[in-house]
């Protein structure tokens, strides 16, 4: 089998086990802090799995979009580079997205706490 296919094959690989890795860790672990941002559990649940599903689709998206390898790869050591900045490339935007969405939900609980301050100011 060509050297080049089988680059593409382990990019493929590697990145889907990466992207559901992350995805379910993120889900099972992220619904502690939706619950404490929305006061009902079935709509911290919902958001949880659209999260989920927002997080795989711009992730396989990306992936698929970035699938093309540039020339032909002759050697184990160029397909090693070559995997390692297409990868490189998958975990920065997997790190960034959680840290965009840990920034998001601490945003979202501050407002709902100042909320329930001013709600109950007014009773």
């Amino acid at each position: 089998m060509d050297v080049t296919v089988i680059t593409y094959l382990a990019y493929i690989a590697i990145s889907i086990g990466l992207i559901i890795w992350v995805g379910r860790t993120l889900f099972n672990n992220g619904r502690v802090f939706l619950l404490q941002v929305f006061d009902e559990e079935e709509i911290a649940d919902s958001v949880n799995k659209l999260l989920l599903v927002g997080f795989y689709l711009i992730n396989v998206g990306y992936m698929v979009y970035n699938l093309k390898i540039f020339g032909e790869i002759k050697s184990a050591r160029v397909s090693i580079e070559t995997l390692s900045v297409k990868i490189g490339i998958i975990i920065l935007i997997l790190g960034v997205m959680h840290f965009f969405n840990i920034f998001v939900l601490f945003k979202l609980k501050r407002g709902t706490k100042k909320e329930k301050v001013l709600n109950n100011t007014r009773i």
